[in-house]
């Protein structure tokens, strides 16, 4: 079983600049927008880097164990 080791901090460094404060947009409304991304990266169960194959598995090992 591998460990997941991207830290926080990259997550955020993929996430889009913040966008500057429109006259619509209340100063709560930005503080809930960036505390809703960050949630969003900080706690994102997706890992897909734990799913990739690193090399042949057991079963191409005992195959060639045969074939010799």
């Amino acid at each position: 079983m591998t460990t997941h080791n991207t830290s926080i901090t990259s997550g955020i460094a993929d996430m889009p600049a913040p966008r500057t404060a429109s006259p619509s947009k209340g100063l709560l409304a930005e503080i809930g927008e960036f505390w809703r991304t960050f949630i969003k990266a900080a706690f994102d169960p997706y890992h897909p880097e734990q799913h990739y194959m690193r090399g042949p598995g057991p079963a191409c090992a005992a195959k060639r164990r045969a074939a010799k």
